[in-house]
């Protein structure tokens, strides 16, 4: 019993923070951003019609940066994914509020460049976890934590 309940316990500890903005004002602040961006499951489930001058924001949360099929990112986004960049909370909120500064600092290089122009003032945190709630992530989550219970039972 004690190994099952320390392997649980560790399991939490090591599983993503959930994130700390408001789902429902991020769906509206979200508006910002359809002009570029779309929320499309992989499924095909229209979420948020939008553009498709940004990549699909679908599923996000907890995935490595530069990585959309079909999408041209710039360089510079794709190396930093490629070195580890996995968007979080943090880190989405600080690339929306500037992508260039942001993926300089990730990089290292002076002169790296994003393709996405806009600034997100505020409201990153909110917008965040509406991506976050509308994403694959949520649903394995749940069903890892039922296979969980039922293990213990």
């Amino acid at each position: 019993m004690k190994p099952l309940l320390t392997a649980a316990i560790f399991g939490l500890l090591a599983a993503p923070a959930f994130a700390e903005g408001d789902p429902a004002k991020g769906e509206k602040g979200f508006n910002k951003c359809k002009s570029c961006h779309m929320v499309v499951s992989d499924a095909g489930d229209v979420i948020v019609k939008g553009g498709k001058t940004g990549p699909n924001l679908w599923g996000l949360a907890g995935r490595q940066a530069g990585t959309v099929d079909g999408f041209n990112y710039s360089d510079d986004l794709v190396a930093a994914g490629e070195a580890g960049l996995v968007w979080d909370e943090e880190k989405f909120v600080a690339f929306a509020a500037d992508p260039k500064k942001f993926l300089q600092a990730e990089t290292g290089d002076s002169k790296a460049k994003s393709k996405m122009s806009f600034r997100l003032k505020k409201g990153g945190e909110d917008i965040y976890a509406f991506l976050a709630s509308n994403g694959p992530a949520p649903a394995e989550e749940a069903a890892a934590e039922e296979g969980a219970e039922a293990a213990t039972e």
